[in-house]
């Protein structure tokens, strides 16, 4: 069984980025999005960070938590061969009303991909929070180009109240 990653949260997140669970390079490393030709933390820099590179992941978490941001998956388990969504079996969802007890700032929530989505509405229903279902920043997902991404990704983080770059 895979183990998913606790979730990045501080008291003031109020948008909360769900995935659906780590693929194998985030689990080895032990951090989000940690796939080197994921497009997440690209996406995250070029808005709002004027495209810089990140430090690290400490960096990266930062620039979130910074931004009022959290980020979590939608799976706490589940087993799965290589990185797919479409692989997993036997999911066990987060607890994600627990979460939203604990930090009730929440009041958005921005899917990415559809994996996710789909994962957490046959766990909780639809969401009764704002939520945006993005385009997913793997490169599995390349139906849409990075500029369609990233202009999609600032859209609904504007409508959220953010002002990305």
């Amino acid at each position: 069984m895979l183990i998913s990653f606790s979730p990045v949260v501080g008291p003031d997140t109020r948008l909360l980025i769900i995935g659906s669970m780590p693929g194998e390079a985030s689990l080895r490393a032990q951090e989000y999005y940690a796939y080197k030709y994921n497009q997440f933390w690209r996406i995250i820099f070029d808005l709002f960070e004027n495209g810089r590179e990140p430090k690290n992941y400490q960096d990266k978490l930062s620039v979130i938590l910074k931004r009022r941001l959290g980020l979590w998956d939608t799976l706490a388990a589940c087993e799965r061969s290589g990185s797919l969504d479409s692989r997993i079996k036997n999911r066990v969802p987060n607890d994600f009303p627990a979460l939203f007890a604990q930090y009730p700032r929440i009041h958005t929530l921005l899917f990415n991909g559809t994996a996710a989505f789909n994962f957490y509405k046959r766990a909780f229903g639809t969401p009764d929070k704002n939520f945006y279902r993005l385009p997913s920043t793997s490169p599995a997902h390349a139906t849409r180009s990075y500029a369609e991404k990233l202009t999609l990704w600032r859209a609904a983080l504007q409508e959220s109240g953010l002002r990305p770059s």
